[in-house]
Protein backbone atom coordinates (compact mmCIF):
# COMPACT_ATOMS: atom_id res chain seq x y z
CA UNK A 1 0.00 0.00 0.00
CA UNK A 2 1.57 3.16 -0.81
CA UNK A 3 1.34 6.03 1.76
CA UNK A 4 0.73 9.72 1.38
CA UNK A 5 4.06 11.76 1.89
CA UNK A 6 2.27 13.69 4.52
CA UNK A 7 2.35 10.38 6.65
CA UNK A 8 6.21 10.73 7.63
CA UNK A 9 5.72 13.02 10.83
CA UNK A 10 2.33 11.36 12.25
CA UNK A 11 3.60 7.60 11.56
CA UNK A 12 7.01 8.42 13.00
CA UNK A 13 4.92 9.81 16.15
CA UNK A 14 2.72 7.20 16.22
CA UNK A 15 5.24 4.31 16.20
CA UNK A 16 7.01 5.57 18.94
CA UNK A 17 4.50 6.48 21.03
CA UNK A 18 3.28 2.51 20.21
CA UNK A 19 6.36 0.97 21.24
CA UNK A 20 6.75 2.83 24.30
CA UNK A 21 3.15 2.02 25.96
CA UNK A 22 3.85 -1.59 24.40
CA UNK A 23 7.12 -2.09 26.46
CA UNK A 24 5.74 -1.05 29.40
CA UNK A 25 2.77 -2.36 29.24
CA UNK A 26 4.69 -6.11 28.82
CA UNK A 27 6.88 -4.69 31.73
CA UNK A 28 4.16 -4.09 34.34
CA UNK A 29 1.30 -5.81 33.24
CA UNK A 30 2.56 -9.31 32.35
CA UNK A 31 -0.23 -11.44 30.57
CA UNK A 32 -2.29 -8.81 30.85
CA UNK A 33 -0.60 -6.30 28.34
CA UNK A 34 -2.29 -7.44 25.19
CA UNK A 35 -5.68 -5.82 27.04
CA UNK A 36 -3.58 -3.10 25.66
CA UNK A 37 -1.39 -3.71 23.43
CA UNK A 38 -4.07 -5.11 20.97
CA UNK A 39 -6.23 -1.67 20.92
CA UNK A 40 -3.66 0.39 20.68
CA UNK A 41 -2.22 -1.89 17.46
CA UNK A 42 -5.23 -1.50 15.90
CA UNK A 43 -5.36 2.17 16.32
CA UNK A 44 -1.74 2.20 14.95
CA UNK A 45 -3.02 0.35 11.92
CA UNK A 46 -5.98 3.03 11.20
CA UNK A 47 -2.90 5.65 11.18
CA UNK A 48 -1.83 3.69 8.32
CA UNK A 49 -4.96 3.28 6.63
CA UNK A 50 -5.49 6.91 6.62
CA UNK A 51 -2.92 7.86 4.55
CA UNK A 52 -3.32 5.46 2.06
CA UNK A 53 -3.17 6.58 -1.56
CA UNK A 54 -5.37 4.62 -3.70
CA UNK A 55 -4.58 4.20 -7.26
CA UNK A 56 -7.53 6.37 -9.09
CA UNK A 57 -8.01 6.18 -13.21
CA UNK A 58 -8.11 10.46 -13.67
CA UNK A 59 -9.71 11.39 -16.84
CA UNK A 60 -9.71 14.56 -18.72
CA UNK A 61 -12.43 17.19 -17.94
CA UNK A 62 -13.49 20.43 -19.64
CA UNK A 63 -17.38 20.94 -18.19
CA UNK A 64 -17.85 18.33 -15.66
CA UNK A 65 -16.73 19.42 -11.77
CA UNK A 66 -15.23 16.29 -10.40
CA UNK A 67 -15.73 15.86 -6.41
CA UNK A 68 -12.83 16.95 -5.00
CA UNK A 69 -12.91 14.74 -2.02
CA UNK A 70 -13.95 11.09 -0.77
CA UNK A 71 -16.52 11.87 1.43
CA UNK A 72 -20.48 12.56 1.94
CA UNK A 73 -22.31 15.48 0.67
CA UNK A 74 -23.90 17.49 3.44
CA UNK A 75 -24.76 20.59 1.82
CA UNK A 76 -26.00 22.05 -1.29
CA UNK A 77 -27.23 25.33 -0.77
CA UNK A 78 -27.44 28.96 -2.40
CA UNK A 79 -25.03 31.48 -0.80
CA UNK A 80 -23.28 34.47 -0.74
CA UNK A 81 -19.50 34.30 -1.51
CA UNK A 82 -17.83 37.39 -0.46
CA UNK A 83 -14.27 36.61 -0.41
CA UNK A 84 -13.39 37.05 -4.12
CA UNK A 85 -16.87 36.34 -6.07
CA UNK A 86 -19.06 38.91 -4.40
CA UNK A 87 -22.04 37.33 -5.97
CA UNK A 88 -24.61 34.50 -4.86
CA UNK A 89 -23.40 30.87 -5.97
CA UNK A 90 -24.02 26.97 -5.19
CA UNK A 91 -22.29 26.25 -2.39
CA UNK A 92 -21.58 22.19 -2.49
CA UNK A 93 -19.67 20.22 0.79
CA UNK A 94 -18.82 17.10 1.49
CA UNK A 95 -18.07 15.97 4.94
CA UNK A 96 -14.36 13.78 5.21
CA UNK A 97 -14.41 11.22 8.08
CA UNK A 98 -10.89 10.32 9.41
CA UNK A 99 -11.39 6.59 7.58
CA UNK A 100 -11.83 8.14 4.31
CA UNK A 101 -9.18 9.30 1.93
CA UNK A 102 -8.06 13.05 2.70
CA UNK A 103 -5.88 14.06 -0.37
CA UNK A 104 -7.54 16.88 -1.97
CA UNK A 105 -8.33 17.28 -5.98
CA UNK A 106 -9.15 19.99 -8.10
CA UNK A 107 -12.81 19.87 -8.72
CA UNK A 108 -12.40 21.87 -12.49
CA UNK A 109 -9.40 21.94 -14.86
CA UNK A 110 -8.14 25.40 -15.75
CA UNK A 111 -5.94 28.03 -13.93
CA UNK A 112 -5.09 28.70 -10.49
CA UNK A 113 -6.03 33.16 -10.28
CA UNK A 114 -6.34 33.09 -6.30
CA UNK A 115 -5.20 31.00 -2.58
CA UNK A 116 -5.15 32.28 0.32
CA UNK A 117 -4.73 30.62 4.13
CA UNK A 118 -6.77 31.37 6.89
CA UNK A 119 -5.83 30.78 10.54
CA UNK A 120 -9.40 30.32 11.83
CA UNK A 121 -11.49 28.01 15.06
CA UNK A 122 -12.02 24.23 14.78
CA UNK A 123 -15.60 23.93 15.36
CA UNK A 124 -16.82 20.38 14.21
CA UNK A 125 -16.29 20.13 10.24
CA UNK A 126 -19.85 19.96 9.27
CA UNK A 127 -21.01 22.57 11.69
CA UNK A 128 -22.23 25.54 8.58
CA UNK A 129 -19.81 27.97 9.92
CA UNK A 130 -16.89 26.56 9.31
CA UNK A 131 -17.05 27.01 6.11
CA UNK A 132 -16.35 31.20 6.94
CA UNK A 133 -14.91 30.54 10.98
CA UNK A 134 -12.68 27.29 11.01
CA UNK A 135 -8.99 27.25 9.81
CA UNK A 136 -8.80 27.46 6.44
CA UNK A 137 -7.76 27.59 2.52
CA UNK A 138 -9.49 29.29 -0.11
CA UNK A 139 -8.51 28.59 -3.70
CA UNK A 140 -10.05 29.80 -7.51
CA UNK A 141 -9.92 28.66 -10.64
CA UNK A 142 -10.55 30.48 -14.02
CA UNK A 143 -12.03 27.01 -15.51
CA UNK A 144 -11.87 25.74 -18.87
CA UNK A 145 -15.46 26.58 -19.80
CA UNK A 146 -14.34 30.43 -18.54
CA UNK A 147 -15.99 30.27 -14.93
CA UNK A 148 -14.69 31.56 -11.44
CA UNK A 149 -15.12 28.03 -9.30
CA UNK A 150 -13.74 28.85 -5.77
CA UNK A 151 -13.13 25.83 -3.09
CA UNK A 152 -12.20 25.80 0.48
CA UNK A 153 -9.99 23.31 2.70
CA UNK A 154 -11.70 23.32 5.85
CA UNK A 155 -10.38 21.79 9.14
CA UNK A 156 -12.53 20.31 11.26
CA UNK A 157 -12.72 19.45 15.39
CA UNK A 158 -9.68 16.83 14.94
CA UNK A 159 -7.70 18.29 11.71
CA UNK A 160 -5.16 20.24 13.07
CA UNK A 161 -2.71 20.22 9.26
CA UNK A 162 -4.04 21.72 5.68
CA UNK A 163 -1.47 21.29 2.63
CA UNK A 164 -2.14 23.06 -0.30
CA UNK A 165 0.51 22.45 -3.09
CA UNK A 166 -0.71 25.22 -5.89
CA UNK A 167 0.35 28.80 -6.90
CA UNK A 168 -1.86 31.81 -8.94
CA UNK A 169 -1.33 30.93 -12.65
CA UNK A 170 -0.68 27.13 -11.95
CA UNK A 171 -2.36 24.81 -14.42
CA UNK A 172 -5.49 22.74 -12.70
CA UNK A 173 -6.15 19.65 -14.00
CA UNK A 174 -9.61 18.21 -12.54
CA UNK A 175 -9.08 15.12 -10.21
CA UNK A 176 -5.52 15.79 -9.49
CA UNK A 177 -4.29 16.44 -6.34
CA UNK A 178 -3.67 19.79 -4.66
CA UNK A 179 -3.21 19.12 -1.04
CA UNK A 180 -4.30 17.34 1.90
CA UNK A 181 -5.58 17.49 5.45
CA UNK A 182 -5.12 15.49 8.21
CA UNK A 183 -8.02 14.25 9.71
CA UNK A 184 -11.63 14.79 9.95
CA UNK A 185 -12.64 17.75 7.84
CA UNK A 186 -14.83 19.28 4.97
CA UNK A 187 -14.33 20.66 1.44
CA UNK A 188 -16.54 23.60 0.34
CA UNK A 189 -17.07 23.96 -3.88
CA UNK A 190 -18.54 27.16 -5.13
CA UNK A 191 -19.75 26.62 -8.42
CA UNK A 192 -22.12 29.57 -10.62
CA UNK A 193 -25.94 29.53 -10.22
CA UNK A 194 -26.58 28.36 -13.31
CA UNK A 195 -24.56 25.12 -12.86
CA UNK A 196 -25.65 21.14 -13.32
CA UNK A 197 -25.77 20.09 -10.18
CA UNK A 198 -25.16 16.24 -10.35
CA UNK A 199 -24.95 14.90 -6.83
CA UNK A 200 -27.46 15.28 -3.90
CA UNK A 201 -27.62 15.89 -0.20
CA UNK A 202 -26.12 12.12 1.16
CA UNK A 203 -24.32 11.10 -1.84
CA UNK A 204 -20.31 9.14 -1.23
CA UNK A 205 -18.42 10.57 -3.33
CA UNK A 206 -15.32 9.32 -4.88
CA UNK A 207 -12.34 11.65 -5.05
CA UNK A 208 -11.02 12.54 -8.58
CA UNK A 209 -13.67 10.23 -10.15
CA UNK A 210 -17.04 10.91 -9.32
CA UNK A 211 -18.52 13.99 -11.68
CA UNK A 212 -21.15 16.20 -9.06
CA UNK A 213 -21.72 19.22 -11.55
CA UNK A 214 -21.43 20.13 -14.91
CA UNK A 215 -20.55 23.61 -16.63
CA UNK A 216 -21.01 25.05 -20.09
CA UNK A 217 -18.61 27.19 -21.90
CA UNK A 218 -20.33 30.36 -21.64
Amino acid sequence: MKLHKESKGTIIVASIAFAVVAVLSIYFLKNLSLLIIIPLLVIYGLVFWFFRVPKRNIQDHTENVIAPVDGKVVMIKEVFENELLQTKVIQVSIFMSPLNVHICRFPVSGQVIYKKYHPGKYLVAWHEKSSTENERTTVAVESLTNHKVLFRQIAGYVARRIVFNCNEGDAAKAGHEFGFIKFGSRMDVFLPLDTEIICKIGDKTKGGIDVIARMTDQ
